[in-house]
């Protein structure tokens, strides 16, 4: 009978004797069944149009990004740009022995690893305050506004950043002659090797920490606003919310750029350096970027400087192993997850 072969269920659907589900359930594996099962013509033919918007950008990467490395090759070589790499004769690794026996080699690593752990300490929770401090401000339109300004200097050119501070603290600037005017001696930052690094952490925060406060702005949005409601009511002070729920918050993302930066310690920038560079001197200003410039692309060792960015990049991707894996020690997943 048909009785003994379907059933109502409680909730007027009907199901099998067997118990096999709903016929909803049913029709859900069978459409997930039919999608796994396409082919792949059928999926190209179907997400065509998401494929093409993607191309440019897959495009871009690989000619900028991934057929560069394939001229590393020349780290190995004695390479000339008048023979090719195809002609260029064999050396092994005697580009990396030289490279390592440079003491100028050391002395710009060393000013590139002072910088960054300097930055790392004064310039990269600038930004998560400065999200919090925004996050806090109740008006939308002046929220809008404090955006705006601290966006704007991310816009600006190194050369105009450098040129800013030069009026501000130069020996010449606005600063430097108030004081005179007042009966006390001036002085000259941007000369100074001895605060140099000082200076351009203070350039690299005025330019780029309100850009820096995107993402954590992002991460502040995805928090529940029930959390800061409840404690509130709990009796939590605004510091106890900060530390209890917006740190908590921001923690992932926290970690995430850090072991990202971590991965560009040997990468502090050239144009920045460069532009500073007759100022203050070669031992103060002199990094890994600078150094490639200066004793490689200027003097046409070509291979030299292919060994010293090989070099960049396997400190970087050590640095980020190793910071990912104390992330997935702190229970964090860091840049991938745990298998």
């Amino acid at each position: 009978m048909l009785s003994d072969r379907v059933r109502t269920g409680p909730a007027g659907d009907l199901t099998s004797p067997a118990g096999a589900g709903t016929s909803k359930d049913v029709g859900k594996k069978a459409a997930r069944t039919s999608r796994t099962r396409q082919p792949l013509r059928s999926r190209l033919k179907r997400d065509w149009q998401l494929l093409l918007m993607t191309f440019p950008a897959i495009a871009l990467l690989v000619v900028f990004h991934y057929v560069p490395l394939l001229g590393n090759v020349i780290a190995f070589q004695d390479y000339s740009p008048y023979v090719g790499m195809k002609d260029s004769p064999w050396v092994g690794l005697s580009n990396f022995q030289w490279l390592l026996l440079d003491e100028s080699f050391w002395d710009a690593t060393l000013n590139t690893l002072s910088i960054t752990t300097f930055q790392l300490i004064f310039y990269f929770p600038v930004p998560i305050m400065l999200a919090v401090l925004l996050d806090s401000v109740v008006r939308p339109r002046l929220r809008l506004f404090v955006q705006g300004i601290v966006y704007m200097p991310h816009f600006f050119s190194w050369v105009l950043v450098v040129t800013l501070f030069q009026q501000m603290f130069g020996g010449a600037g606005v600063l430097s002659q108030t004081l005179r005017n007042q009966g006390y001696s001036g002085f000259d930052l941007m000369t100074n090797p001895d605060t140099f690094i000082a200076l351009v952490t203070a350039e690299t925060v005025w330019k780029d920490a309100g850009w820096g406060t995107i993402i954590f702005l992002a991460a502040l949005a995805a928090i529940n606003q029930n959390l800061y409601e409840a404690a509130a009511v709990d009796g939590a002070s605004r510091w106890r919310r900060l530390w209890h729920i917006t740190l908590p918050g921001l923690r992932p993302i926290i970690v995430l750029l850090l072991i990202l930066r971590l991965g560009e310690a040997l990468n502090v920038g050239f144009e920045q350096f460069f532009l500073q560079r007759d100022a203050v001197g070669r031992d103060a200003a002199e990094v890994l970027d600078t150094f490639v410039y200066w004793r490689t692309l200027l003097t046409g060792e070509w291979s030299y400087g292919a060994a010293a960015g090989l070099v960049k990049c396997l400190v970087g991707l050590i640095l980020i192993l190793v910071a990912n894996k104390v992330a997935h020690r702190f229970g964090e997943d860091g840049i991938y997850k745990r298998s």
